[in-house]
């Protein structure tokens, strides 16, 4: 239980895995002065942004808000749809696709108000409708301005939910990884602006929608043709491809080709499979469902898997990954500052 606070900040730093965290705790006192060994959450399957932010904002597993990876397959329209950025130009609706309630819509229906920090650019995209609605934006440019925005807002509105999303540690991640300069600059930039005074009565809690590894040149693996046989669309991303058959494909046939060219790297599992394992979360929608894709290909290790047809091949290169289910991509910071601190 938490102790009583009159307004909630929810502080979200894309990227910042458990793990990473405290291996860079001389980076980030701020954030781990007080952190114990029991201030760590889980992030869901996969482990990437769309998936897990929506539920860190739902409340619901990806099975049941249905944004279940990177790129989804949208089975009527036979097309693969980015759940980042694809909504307006794929022509996706928010309110549809992504139909669970929000925490912000809940907390509305309670008489309380909801606000949502982050850059101008995200105020009205497709994906912040889908999550954040319910949600008034205000926009903010630094680390250090999103915070005390968010701090402001709590203090100024007793009885508010304030989101806060910092994405530079995820940015940074991805194109120079977590062993880099860039990426500890960005930690120090958010323990900065995380170390600025917290109301009285506010109370704060810092984690993240995933973690992060880094996969060196000479294990991103490129499948070629002969690799993909039978394979209509490849979705998600390199650590965890949703695969889509050819309606005339042999399952077992191209399961067993694919086992066998990336045993070692990678685990590769049916829909029916993954839905029984429950790692999609107990309840898997018909909607859901339908954007799984038949087979799921998982990176073991620090792997990274890529679609060399594909005529995008801008994620090549990526240092920092995430997707699959080893601990530095699953388990995540759960800090309590402020009126909620231990």
């Amino acid at each position: 239980m938490y102790p009583p606070a009159q307004s909630v900040v929810l502080v979200v730093v894309d990227g910042l895995g458990a793990i990473s965290l405290r291996s860079h705790a001389g980076h980030a006192r701020a954030l781990t002065g007080s952190m114990t060994k029991k201030d760590v959450a889980h992030s869901v399957f996969p482990s990437t942004t769309a998936a897990a932010l929506t539920s860190i904002v739902t409340g619901v597993w990806p099975g049941e808000h249905g944004l279940v990876g990177y790129q989804v397959l949208d089975a009527p329209r036979d097309i693969l749809v980015n759940q980042l950025s694809g909504w307006e130009n794929e022509g996706i609706d928010p309110l549809t696709w992504q139909a669970a309630p929000t925490i912000f819509e809940r907390a509305h229906a309670n008489s309380h108000q909801s606000f949502a920090v982050g850059a101008a650019a995200y105020a009205h995209s497709g994906f912040t409708q889908a999550t954040l609605r319910g949600a008034k934006f205000v926009p903010a440019t630094t680390p250090r301005s999103h915070v005390e925005t968010a701090y402001e807002i709590a203090q100024s509105h007793p009885g508010s939910l304030v989101y806060c999303y910092l994405p530079q540690v995820d940015k940074a991640g991805h194109k120079h990884g977590v062993a880099s300069g860039e990426w500890v600059a960005a930690l120090e930039d958010i323990d900065a602006a995380l170390a600025a005074r917290i109301p009285p009565g506010v109370g704060v809690l810092v984690t993240s929608d995933h973690g992060m590894i880094d996969v060196s040149s000479n294990r991103q693996v490129v499948l070629e043709e002969p690799h993909l046989e039978g394979i209509r669309h490849l979705g998600g991303e390199p650590r965890m491809l949703h695969a889509y058959l050819e309606p005339e494909a042999d399952a077992d046939v191209v399961t067993t080709r694919m086992r066998a060219d990336l045993d070692g790297m990678a685990d590769v599992i049916s829909r029916e499979e993954a839905v029984q394992s429950g790692v999609f979360g107990p309840v898997v929608t018909e909607a859901s469902a339908s954007r799984i894709g038949d087979l799921l290909v998982i990176a073991r290790g620090a792997w990274a898997l890529y679609d060399g047809t594909a005529a995008d091949q801008r994620a090549r290169g990526m240092v920092g990954q995430h997707g699959a289910l080893t601990p530095e991509e699953r388990n995540v910071p759960l800090v309590r500052l402020g009126a909620f601190a231990r």
